[in-house]
């Protein structure tokens, strides 16, 4: 199969998987279990175009498969045990509120079909990476880019992790924090989810597919201007005392060496 008709068929899988979550999510009341899907839904596309995608070289095929399978298992493991219990995300909840009684419909549309087509249109360099079959062998280009997946895989993993810490010892309430690899970024995890997808993209540059650079190019977007950091930033320096100085002082996403601040002015440490 060729890569438009190999990409459609994703469409219609995930079209399928995104309805079936939006009535499971009309039964729970809860639409925030699309984001427990996020993460697996790349993991599912990954394999539908691994098993669809039969010319490509199999070890570049199973090197990006396995880096999306731990990336995506990973985050949605992460995301479901962090959302286990607790009411919907203050997100959904605010737009349920505004839609009332037209949410059941308007919710399948700007949450579950949403999300599917950038799931979709963001997924494309997994099957870039999988359809081309020169140059069959692993390249200088597939190792960079297995080099800056780790890097962002460290950054995200430990960054989520160390976060739960924090907020588990309920010494740390209303503190900011602002150690580990916080110190070096305000947001270890949206950086090192970016830092991953830029990864995938190498993989797929090395196969041929260097156009699908819009893929990382949306990804890091979203993190940084629309549902990852700046959404998240503008509540934490209403609500958060102290998150103001965190500002001033940590790297807003590309880790970076912390800045102090001397007579007014902030300086490299």
């Amino acid at each position: 199969m060729e890569f438009w008709s190999i990409y459609a068929t994703a469409a219609s899988v995930i079209l399928g998987l995104m309805t079936v979550l939006w009535i499971a999510s009309l039964i729970l009341g809860d639409a925030g279990i699309v984001d427990i899907f996020w993460g697996a839904g790349f993991v599912v596309s990954g394999w539908l175009y691994f098993a669809l995608a039969p010319t490509g070289f199999p070890a570049r095929k199973w090197l990006i498969s396995a880096l999306v399978t731990i990336w995506g298992l990973r985050l949605s493991l992460h995301i479901l045990r962090r959302n286990w219990g607790k009411p919907e995300d203050f997100r959904y909840r605010k737009w349920r509120e505004e839609a009332g009684a037209k949410w059941w419909w308007q919710s399948l549309f700007r949450v579950f079909l949403l999300q599917g087509l950038l799931l979709w249109v963001i997924s494309a360099p997994l099957l870039a990476a999988q359809i081309g079959a020169a140059p069959d062998r692993l390249t200088l280009l597939d190792l960079a880019a297995v080099l800056v997946w780790g890097i962002g895989f460290f950054f995200e993993a430990v960054g989520d992790w160390q976060l739960a810490r924090f907020k588990a010892d309920p010494a740390n309430r209303g503190k900011v924090l602002n150690a580990g690899v916080w110190r070096y970024t305000r947001h270890p995890n949206y950086f090192g989810d970016a830092a991953q997808w830029w990864g995938y993209y190498l993989i797929a540059a090395a196969a041929g597919g260097y156009w699908t650079i819009f893929s990382p190019i949306v990804m890091t977007g979203l993190l940084l201007r629309v549902s990852g950091a700046a959404l998240l930033e503008k509540s934490l320096i209403k609500t958060k005392p102290g998150y103001k100085e965190y500002v001033e002082t940590t790297s807003v996403f590309i880790p970076w060496f912390p800045r102090k601040k001397r007579g007014g002015q902030n300086e490299m440490d």
